[in-house]
C-alpha cells in the first residue's frame, strides 16, 4: 500500500469512527439467544480449518486444523470455485448433533487489498422481498451466483434425510462471514430450516438498517464475534448521517477484548446490546487492526499457502469429485460414511 494510500485509510477510519451525531435504529426485542462460549471455541477451528489448501487433507479430515475441538468431523461435501476463489464445505460433528457449514475467507495476501476496497463499497441490491432492504451486491452474489449455493443445499438435503432435523451451524471469518450470513437467511426463508445458528468471526458489514431488522427477525440465533481492534467488522463504514444508505451491523455482536485485573490480562467476552451497532463494543474503539483480524481465540485464521487460491489434491481422491465450470466438488454420501463408521 503506497503512502498517499495509507494516509487515506487513516483519514477514513478516523471519519466513520467519529461520525455518531445521531443513531439508526433498527427494530429489535430483547435475545433470549444466549452466548456459547464452548461453542465458539469449537466453531473457530472449524473456520479455520477451510481455509486448508490441501484437498486431500481437508476432504479426508486429515488436516493439521482438523484435530482438538472437531476431531471425528464426517465430511459430507468440499466446494471449490477457483472461477471466484471460494471454497466451503457441509459435513456432520456427532459430538455437537449439528451439520455444520463453513466457508473461507480472503487469501491472506490480499487482505489489504480487500480492506481498501471495502471503504468504497456501496449499498447496491435490493434484497429480494424486501424492498427496502439493501445488501453487498459482492457478497449477495458470492453465495447466490456460484457454485456454492447449490452444493450447499444439496448436501444439506441428503444429511436431512439421513439425520433428520438435527440442527445446523453456520459459521465463517471475514468475508466467509458474511456469505455463512446469507446462507443461513437463505436456508431459513428458502428452504424452511427453522432454529438455524449462525456464528460468524471478524464479518463485515452486509446491510442497511432494514435488512439488520429483517435478518434479526428471521434469525434471532446469530452471533457475530468481533476481536479487539479487528478493522474488518468496522467495514464497509457506517455513516449515522446517511440513515437510509448507510451498512449497518445485524445482532448479536460478541466484543472479545482484553481486560487487566490486578497485574493480569484476562479475555472479555462482552455481549452487546440488541442493535447490531453497540457504541460500547467494537465501535467504542479505532478498528484499525489487520493483525486482531487474522487470529481470534488464539486460533489461526488465514490460508496456509501464498498464492490465490491455490491448492492441492492427490489424483486418487478424485474418485469422489467432478469438476464443474471449473470448480472442484468433492462428494461423499452421507449414509455410506455412517454405515462405514458404525461397520
Amino acid at each position: 500500500m503506497g503512502r498517499w494510500q495509507s494516509i487515506l485509510l487513516i483519514v477514513l477510519i478516523s471519519l466513520f469512527t467519529v461520525s455518531g451525531a445521531r443513531e439508526i435504529k433498527i427494530k429489535h426485542g430483547d435475545s433470549n439467544h444466549v452466548y456459547n462460549h464452548t461453542l465458539a471455541k469449537i466453531l473457530v477451528e472449524y473456520a479455520s480449518a477451510v481455509y486448508i489448501s490441501d484437498l486431500t487433507a481437508l476432504f479426508t479430515w486429515s488436516c493439521s486444523r482438523c484435530n482438538d475441538m472437531i476431531k471425528g468431523f464426517e465430511m459430507v461435501e468440499l466446494i471449490v470455485d477457483v472461477q471466484n476463489c471460494l471454497q466451503a464445505f457441509v459435513g456432520v460433528a456427532h459430538d455437537l448433533s449439528s451439520i455444520i457449514i463453513a466457508f473461507r475467507g480472503t487469501q491472506e495476501h490480499s487482505v489489504r487489498n480487500w480492506i481498501e476496497d471495502l471503504f468504497w463499497k456501496q449499498l447496491d441490491l435490493n434484497y429480494p422481498g424486501m424492498p427496502e432492504a439493501m445488501v453487498h451486491h459482492g457478497f449477495y452474489s458470492a453465495y447466490h451466483n456460484t457454485t456454492l449455493r447449490p452444493e450447499i443445499l444439496n448436501a444439506v438435503q441428503r444429511i436431512r434425510h439421513l439425520h433428520g432435523n438435527i440442527r445446523t451451524i453456520v459459521t465463517g471469518h471475514s468475508m466467509g462471514g458474511a456469505l455463512a450470513a446469507f446462507c443461513a437467511l437463505d436456508l431459513t426463508i428458502n428452504c424452511g430450516i427453522q432454529d438455524i445458528e449462525l456464528l460468524t468471526f471478524g464479518q463485515p458489514r452486509i446491510g442497511n438498517a432494514d435488512f439488520a431488522s429483517y435478518f434479526r427477525k428471521h434469525l434471532p440465533r446469530a452471533v457475530r464475534v468481533t476481536n479487539e481492534n479487528d478493522i474488518v467488522p468496522h467495514l464497509p463504514p457506517y455513516y449515522s448521517y446517511f440513515p437510509q444508505k448507510t451498512y449497518h451491523h445485524f445482532p448479536r455482536e460478541v466484543w472479545l477484548h482484553e481486560t487487566t485485573e490486578g497485574i493480569l490480562p484476562s479475555l472479555d467476552e462482552k455481549i452487546c446490546d440488541g442493535s447490531g451497532e453497540d457504541p460500547s463494543c467494537s465501535r467504542s474503539v479505532s478498528g484499525n487492526s489487520i493483525s486482531d483480524h487474522l487470529r481470534y481465540y488464539g486460533v489461526d485464521l488465514r490460508a496456509d499457502s501464498r498464492g490465490s487460491c491455490k491448492f492441492v489434491m492427490d489424483n486418487h481422491i478424485l474418485q469422489y469429485g467432478q469438476g464443474l465450470d471449473g470448480s472442484i466438488i468433492l462428494s461423499r454420501d452421507p449414509s455410506l460414511q455412517s454405515l462405514i463408521e458404525s461397520s
